[in-house]
């Protein structure tokens, strides 16, 4: 998954700490990619979010602006990322 992050944007950190943390229960990779990259710009230019952060799973649109954590774990439970073992 993708994480367009902010610098000073509160939710871009909550979303960012967030993921880290699922990482201990969830088979997920996270890709933090600065909004004023060239890879950063791209991403915000085909998607257009209405707020920060973007994030993508799978390079598609999963949301913009606070992470929607029970949705995002859904869609993780209904793909069987939970992790069998605590940890990585």
């Amino acid at each position: 998954m993708t994480l367009v992050h902010s610098a000073a944007c509160h939710f871009c950190d909550d979303a960012e700490e967030a993921l880290h943390e699922l990482r201990c229960e969830y088979a997920i990779d996270v890709s933090v990619v600065d909004i004023d990259s060239p890879v950063g710009r791209t991403l915000l230019g085909k998607h257009r979010p209405a707020m920060n952060p973007l994030v993508l799973v799978d390079e598609e649109f999963f949301s913009s602006g606070r992470l929607p954590r029970k949705k995002f774990i859904k869609l993780l439970e209904s793909r069987g990322a939970r992790l069998t073992t605590v940890g990585r």
